[in-house]
Formats: C-alpha cells, sequence, structure tokens
C-alpha cells in the first residue's frame, strides 16, 4: 500500500515556494522521494528552504519564478527539467489575498489578484501541461484553490474569491482537455490553515470568532493537508482527476 504514496523518481515544480504552504508542501513532496523545484520570486528564502530539504536527506532546486512572467515560467521550467528531469507533478500554489468589496476595490489592486491567482496558474499549467504531453508523462497538476471558491464568503474578498472559483473551473476544464494524455489535474481547496502570513490575523478576537464556526473546533494546520498532497500526486490518483477536494474542518458545511 506505501506504493500508492511513493513519490521516488518523480520530479516536482512547486509555486509560491519562499513561505507558507508552499514551502511546506516542498518539503512533504520531498520526503515521500520526489525531487522538488522550488519557485518563487524570493530567491534567498529559497536557498534556505533547499538547504533545509537537503539536510533531511531530499533533493531540492530554488528557482527564480514570478507566475504573472510567461517568460519567467518558461525559463523556471527548463531550469528544472535540466537539472531534475521531465517534470511530473505541478502544484500550483502562488496567490496573494486580498480584501475588499465590490465598490471599495480599485482595478489595479483587481488586475493584481486575478493575474497572479488565476492567470499565473493558468500559465502555468499551460507551460508545464506542454512538457508533460511532449514527453507523454503521466503528469499530475494539483491546484491550490480555497473554501471560499467553493463557497462564497459574505463580503470583503471579492477578487480572492472569484480567482479561486476561476481555480476550480480551471481544473475542472484541464482534467477534461488532458484526460487522454494521462494527465490528472485536481485542486485542494483549504480552509483557514495557521500559516506565518495570516498568525496574527488568526489569532486575533475576529479569527477566533471564525473558530466557533469550525465543526471540528479548530483552525487546521499544514500537516492537515499532508494526505490530501500525496494523494493526488502520487499513483494513487491515477483514477482521480477533476476533484476538489476540500479541507476546512467543515466549515464550508456551515456559513462562511
Amino acid at each position: 500500500m506505501t506504493e500508492l504514496f511513493d513519490l521516488k523518481g518523480q520530479v516536482a515544480i512547486v509555486t509560491g515556494a519562499s513561505s507558507g504552504l508552499g514551502a511546506h508542501f516542498a518539503e512533504v513532496l520531498a520526503q515521500a522521494g520526489a525531487k522538488v523545484a522550488v519557485g518563487a520570486r524570493r530567491v534567498e528564502r529559497l536557498t534556505t528552504l533547499a538547504d533545509k530539504i537537503a539536510d533531511n536527506g531530499g533533493e531540492a532546486l530554488p528557482v527564480e519564478l514570478d507566475v504573472t512572467d510567461a517568460g519567467s515560467i518558461v525559463a523556471a521550467v527548463q531550469a528544472a527539467e535540466t537539472e531534475l528531469g521531465h517534470i511530473s507533478i505541478l502544484v500550483n500554489n502562488a496567490g496573494i489575498p486580498s480584501a475588499g468589496r465590490t465598490i471599495e476595490m480599485e482595478e489595479d489592486e483587481w488586475d493584481n489578484v486575478l493575474d497572479t491567482n488565476l492567470k499565473g496558474a493558468w500559465l502555468m499549467a499551460r507551460e508545464v501541461g506542454r512538457h508533460m504531453v511532449a514527453h507523454e508523462t503521466a503528469g499530475r497538476i494539483i491546484n491550490i484553490s480555497s473554501v471560499i471558491g467553493v463557497r462564497t464568503a459574505a463580503k470583503r474578498v471579492l477578487a480572492y474569491s472569484i480567482s479561486k472559483a476561476g481555480m476550480v473551473n480551471l481544473t475542472e476544464t484541464m482534467a477534461l482537455e488532458l484526460a487522454d494524455k494521462g494527465i490528472c489535474v485536481n485542486a485542494i481547496a483549504p480552509g483557514y490553515i495557521h500559516t506565518e502570513l495570516n498568525h496574527d490575523f488568526l489569532n486575533s478576537p475576529a479569527g477566533q470568532r471564525i473558530a466557533t464556526r469550525v465543526p471540528i473546533g479548530r483552525f487546521g494546520e499544514t500537516a492537515d493537508l499532508d494526505g490530501a498532497l500525496l494523494l493526488l500526486a502520487g499513483p494513487a490518483a491515477r483514477y482521480i482527476t477533476g476533484s476538489v477536494v476540500t479541507i476546512d474542518g467543515g466549515l464550508s458545511l456551515s456559513a462562511l
């Protein structure tokens, strides 16, 4: 049974890997045996992460990557394949938060969020997908959406929620398009997960009020996402495509 989650011989690329969920995903994939290209704009943090992965017996390559720049994506994917081999796993994690109502949001903020979270995910999937098809790789593309891309939040997260809902549709459409190429495309939709970026908010009075609405009774930890990540990245997912795995402690079953 352990072979279903064994990633030895696989090459992964993780976007937004300089911190938070992206850095954690890279470590988990490396621990499962994959060689991992870690991509983001903050290269110095990627080097620290790659060193940490190496210290734990894994192999990682830092690659400078801006998902809003198609040229940067092409260069990063080429560097990863040159150094590590053909990419078989993409974790589309890069994204930025946003808070704002419809009538309050400025156009440049809308553009920045959608360009990074949604267009960036498509650009990455397009480039890696092209390589997978060219090399006849039985690949895995995992898009990181959000619980508020599955269920509409009441207010204040317009651009972010739309970008994450778009990732769900991107996942489903790509799954249909690439199924006959042996490429499975799925998404993970986390709820509120503790990371360095949201630590202060989740521990604030406003955050604690949200915690009371989570049926399981707590916010998630990064390790709570590991099982879904390894499932969708490995041999166990050979017949899973177009699925969205919601990991939110039951929050989406109640009012967001």
